[in-house]
This record gives C-alpha cells, sequence and structure tokens, in this order.
C-alpha cells in the first residue's frame, strides 16, 4: 500500500497517506479505536471500496488492473456472524466460490469437506443449515468458505468478535493451527489488542483519521510504544502482556514438595514446607494441604486447597506460569507435561527472578531469541537454589 487515501464526498477522511509492507505468508493485524480506518482499508485491499489516492499492489502488480470480480475470487473474506447464506447448507456454502469458478458440484463438495475437517468441524454437519448451528461453528464455516479456492490473501474483518471469550480463544488457536500448516497471507482487523498481539506477525496501530501510529512485531510494540497514543491504546498491562513472548521453559521446577495421595508418613515428613501439592497414583493434581494435616495412606482429597490452573511447563509463557501462580492459594504454580501430569512446582518469587533475567538479557522482548531462565535464587540469601532443592512455600 503506496500513500493510500480514502475520501469521501463530504470531506471525510477515512484513510490518510497509508503505507505498509504486507508481508507474504505472515499474519498482519490491522487494530486502532472505531473510526481509524481499519475496515476501510481491509475493503480498499479487495475493492469493496475505491481508494481515492495511492496504489496497492499485489506482487508488484497494481490491483486496479485487474477485474474486480477476478481480484475478489482470489482473496477469501471473513466478517463478523460468517455472513452465510441462510438457504444453502453448510456444504454449500462452504463450496460457494469454487462453484462460481466453474468446479464441478461433486469437486466443490470433496472440497468442501475437506476443509470442514481442516476447520474442525464434525462432518455431520454438511447437511444443515447455518441458523443450526452455534455461533463458534458458523465463524468455522465462515472461515472454511473463505479459504474453498485455496486463495493466496485471506482478508477476516473482526470475524471473532461476535461470539463468547471461551469461543474466541478457540477460533484464533485454530485459525493459528491453520495458518502454520497453510501459510496464507492474512489481513486481519480486531480492535481488540491481546487478540492482536497473540495473532500477528506483524501489528499495525492506526489512529482516528485512518494515519498510521506504529507498525512493528508484537514483541516490538510492547516493549516500545512509539508515542502517547499507542502506549494508551496498548493499555496499562503491557507489561503482562509482554510476558507472552518469554517462555516458561527452564523455569526451575521443584519436585520435594508432591506427593502422591497415598504417600507415607516418612514422604510427608521429610518435606520442610508449609504446603504439600498432593497427586493422584497417576500424578495429575488433587490440590494443596499443610503437612500436619495430611494423614499418611489416606488423605482427604474433599479438604484440600485448589490448586489452581496448571501451565504446561514445555509450551507456555512465563505470563501462564505468573497467572497460574497468582491463582494459587499457596503463590505457587503448578507446572504439568502434555500428558497432564506434575512436573513440579515454581513460586511467584522464582517467576519473577527469571522475569527479570528475560528483561536484563532481551529488553526488546523478542520472543525467538528469548533463552531459559537461570536457576531461581534463594529470597533469603540471594544465593542460587539447586535444581529440585525445595524452598519454604511462603
Amino acid at each position: 500500500m503506496e500513500s493510500v487515501t480514502k475520501r469521501y464526498p463530504d470531506g471525510t477522511v477515512a484513510v490518510d497517506r497509508l503505507t505498509l509492507d504486507i508481508a507474504d505468508r505472515a499474519i498482519t493485524v490491522l487494530v486502532g479505536p472505531s473510526g481509524c480506518g481499519k475496515t476501510t482499508t481491509l475493503r480498499m485491499i479487495n475493492r469493496m471500496v475505491e481508494p481515492s489516492e495511492g496504489r496497492i499492489l499485489m506482487d508488484g502488480t497494481d490491483i486496479l488492473r485487474q477485474p474486480v470480480h477476478t481480484l475478489r475470487r482470489s482473496m477469501g473474506y471473513v466478517i463478523q456472524h460468517a455472513g452465510l447464506f441462510q438457504h444453502r447448507t453448510i456444504l454449500d456454502n462452504i463450496a460457494t466460490v469454487p462453484r462460481l469458478l466453474g468446479w464441478s458440484k461433486a469437486r466443490s463438495r470433496e472440497r468442501a469437506r475437506e476443509l470442514m475437517e481442516r476447520v474442525g468441524l464434525d462432518g455431520a454437519l454438511a447437511g444443515r443449515y447455518p441458523y443450526q448451528l452455534s455461533g463458534g461453528q458458523q465463524q468455522r464455516v465462515g472461515v472454511a468458505r473463505a479459504l474453498a479456492a485455496d486463495p493466496p490473501v485471506l482478508l477476516m474483518d473482526e470475524p471473532f468478535s461476535a461470539v463468547d471469550p471461551v469461543v474466541r480463544k478457540g477460533l484464533q488457536d485454530e485459525l493459528l493451527r491453520i495458518q502454520a500448516e497453510l501459510g496464507k497471507t492474512i489481513v486481519f482487523v480486531t480492535h481488540d489488542i491481546d487478540e492482536a498481539v497473540k495473532l500477528g506477525t506483524m501489528v499495525a496501530v492506526l489512529r482516528t483519521g485512518g494515519r498510521l501510529a506504529q507498525y512493528a512485531p508484537p514483541a516490538e510494540l510492547l516493549s516500545h510504544p512509539a508515542d502517547a497514543f499507542v502506549e494508551d491504546f496498548l493499555g496499562a498491562d503491557r507489561g503482562i502482556r509482554r510476558l507472552s513472548f518469554f517462555p516458561a521453559a527452564g523455569l526451575d521446577l521443584l519436585t520435594e514438595p508432591v506427593v502422591t495421595v497415598d504417600a507415607t508418613a516418612e514422604r510427608i515428613a521429610a518435606v520442610d514446607a508449609p504446603y504439600l501439592l498432593v497427586t493422584d497414583a497417576d500424578g495429575r493434581p488433587l490440590g494443596w494441604g499443610e503437612p500436619g494435616e495430611l494423614a499418611a495412606g489416606r488423605i482427604d482429597t474433599a479438604r484440600l486447597l485448589p490448586y489452581g490452573r496448571p501451565f504446561a511447563a514445555g509450551t507456555d509463557s512465563l505470563r501462564a506460569a505468573l497467572d497460574c501462580a497468582v491463582l494459587s492459594p499457596t503463590g505457587w504454580a503448578v507446572a504439568v507435561d502434555d500428558t497432564g501430569r506434575v512436573s513440579g512446582v515454581v513460586s511467584q518469587q522464582a517467576i519473577g527472578a527469571a522475569i527479570r533475567a528475560a528483561h536484563a538479557r532481551h529488553p526488546g522482548g523478542d520472543p525467538a531469541t528469548a533463552e531459559a531462565p537461570p536457576p531461581a535464587e534463594d529470597p533469603a540469601t540471594g544465593a542460587a537454589q539447586p535444581p529440585n532443592e525445595p524452598k519454604a512455600l511462603r
């Protein structure tokens, strides 16, 4: 996009001299307050809105040189509420663009079934109509329809904003999974900075009037806002968001304060800690208990304190680990492996030390170069804590 402007007859400027290079096979997110020109920018890319000035080039070719219908069929388009045809089945909704391109009905429907599986839709839904599906399912249909003709570019205009937070997270994860498999060039519009940071390879922050405030990778955006407007838009908790780019892998997990539900009196007494994490026989967490109240060989699980929410030791971020520690009544986070079994526990103090070390090593917060944190320091002496040696749970 080269100095693209959209000016309406009444003089309103929706987009003002916008210049962007949108990378191939990446997700570029347009984010900003209402009225900043996000959707107008997206619609100019497929000429639903014609620019007043400037040029938009795809692979070096001005999009104005293509017939509009040819251009639009080369780009998938997903909107809020999916925009499905209510009189068509799910299968025929997904097959819409292939049919317009002249594919046979059999081939189009075969492609639609493939895409249903790819976006996580049960094949049994193929013969249903949109009104018979949940909001999240309808959005998955919308994504499948946009991918049906295998377009190189996918335009998404706040596609997940109309669903509840749980469904929204699932759709975001699904989009990232599909992108990892297909490598599309995606332009994604949202007003939600958390969504932008999670999904975006690059994030363009627009200010009111359609002017570009900052264009950067999410980690850089959170670390170095360009001005007061960007800083204010990112919110007071941008430091917490930045922790999403530092891995929790390498945190010094302690296993001594972890006992099974059938632990012996000797095992319980051997741990010098005010709380112990109790697991079932398979190593899955049950809750926290004080050693003096844990009866050897017959621990009453009904009296245990909740363990909060565990984090995945190998894949989650320091933000996830810190959130788990905050949610725990003991101040300690529970780490689990990919089977849900406890890998160990880690304190808020240890997580805090890892955060400080990560900031010191990587002031830009680059997730590609973040290293595992060093061993946690003993809060009393400042000395490095040996692996698997329990500290007092304070």
